[in-house]
């Protein structure tokens, strides 16, 4: 018996070796994976785009790394959009964090307004110690704890210069703090039957139309998340909502008076349907809104994508429109002001300070008009522009991923 015992416990030793040898052989060529710490929310189709953009570029300049993504949110339509132009994306769920921390080389936090998840980050350090970096992030964070846990970093890409100034101003001292552009720059869905359909209701024609995004100041996330009512926010949004959209009316009025274009006033997040129609659509003289089109539903950035590519260009308050299209070099002007961060700044960086205004220099606001019915006069000048500015972002983003692989 004890013979036998013996037998079966060397037998048992010596299969585990043998399995132990396998695994230790075949370790050294697994695909590394990366986390992709994304998806901040699905109100915006912005803050939706961070997401499709990096994994994009990581399966253009990374294909041999294997991506799970580690989102806050994507209800609504956005994990089906996701994994229809992803469909191997693993993306992880609550239960199996723990285990995917463990199984992951490498955490990579996407882009976004600020280090957006540095709790986690800092839970990542905590948990695995192992190396992790930034894509394409504003930063304008005093807080000490944070610069302490950004300076942990393998690299940060900071998505405009001043951002990329702050930080360096403030004690972080990462080995690698480079501009490094946004990802939704990168973003290709598209939903061509959606937009199709919506370009025929509307008569809306390939390369005859603007598009043009309103805001306000604040974005009223009282309206469209459980959040509460901030009354000094909702007073500063009423105090400059004629200020800021004015120039948008005068500049589609131009456009449709001097051209045979029309103009499409449609949303970045859902609030913004219904300033479109109050600030814009409601406003204009009736004969200047036979050729305007204004979109009454909030649309996933994949058939947005789809509309916009069909456009001459865009133009308006927000950003992240004027990225996906610059990403697919469709013109885009950007309208910022004082309660906006840096980012916008980020047109300068990409060569595009021509397309940059800021809504509180009047003496900027006086060439809005004259800029937007440039693009609608001369199309291809302003397409080859737009393609120019893509390059650069390109070549920065390239830079981005090759860091990322240094570091794996």
């Amino acid at each position: 018996m004890n013979t036998r015992c013996h037998f079966l416990e060397k037998s048992f030793v010596a299969a585990l070796s043998l399995c132990f040898s396998k695994l230790e052989a075949s370790t050294p060529n697994r695909k590394p994976i990366v986390i992709l710490r994304s998806s901040w929310q699905t109100v915006n189709i912005g803050d939706i785009a961070h997401t499709p953009g990096v994994l994009h570029l990581l399966e253009k300049h990374c294909p041999n790394i294997e991506v799970r993504l580690w989102p806050s949110d994507t209800r609504n339509g956005v994990k089906e959009m996701l994994q229809n132009r992803f469909p191997k994306l693993n993306i992880i769920q609550k239960e199996h964090l723990d285990t995917a921390m463990q199984e992951a080389d490498f955490l990579l936090h996407g882009s976004g307004p600020s280090l957006v998840a540095k709790n986690d980050v800092q839970k990542w350090i905590d948990k695995t110690g192992k190396p992790f970096g930034v894509f394409g992030i504003t930063f304008a964070d005093t807080d000490e704890k944070t610069s302490q846990l950004l300076s942990k970093a393998k690299f940060i890409f900071f998505r405009d210069s001043i951002s990329l100034e702050f930080a360096k101003k403030n004690n972080i001292t990462a080995p690698i703090m480079e501009f490094g552009p946004d990802g939704a720059f990168a973003v290709d869905l598209r939903n061509d039957a959606l937009a199709e359909s919506f370009l025929i209701k509307n008569n809306l024609t390939k390369g005859k139309f603007l598009c043009c995004i309103p805001r306000l100041r604040f974005t009223p996330y009282w309206k469209i998340k459980n959040k509460p009512f901030d009354k000094e926010r909702h007073l500063r949004n009423e105090t400059m909502k004629e200020h800021d959209h004015a120039p948008l009316r005068e500049a589609i009025i131009a456009v449709i008076k001097e051209t045979d274009m029309k103009v499409l006033v449609c949303p970045e997040d859902q609030s913004q349907m219904d300033i479109g129609k109050e600030m814009i659509y409601d406003k204009l003289p009736a004969e200047i809104k036979q050729r305007v089109v204004w979109r009454e539903q909030y649309w996933l950035t994949d058939e947005a994508l789809s509309v916009y590519t069909q456009s001459a260009g865009l133009f308006g308050l927000e950003m992240h429109s004027p990225i996906m299209c610059i990403g697919n070099d469709i013109p885009a002007v950007v309208c910022r002001f004082h309660e906006q961060t840096s980012k916008g700044i980020m047109w300068k960086d990409i060569g595009l300070d021509d397309w940059l205004f800021d809504m509180d220099q009047p003496e900027q606001v006086k060439r809005l008009s004259a800029t937007i019915l440039d693009i609608a006069k001369h199309p291809e000048s302003a397409k080859q522009k737009a393609r120019a500015a893509r390059l650069r972002v390109e070549l920065h983003q390239k830079n981005m991923t090759q860091c990322l692989m240094t570091n794996l």
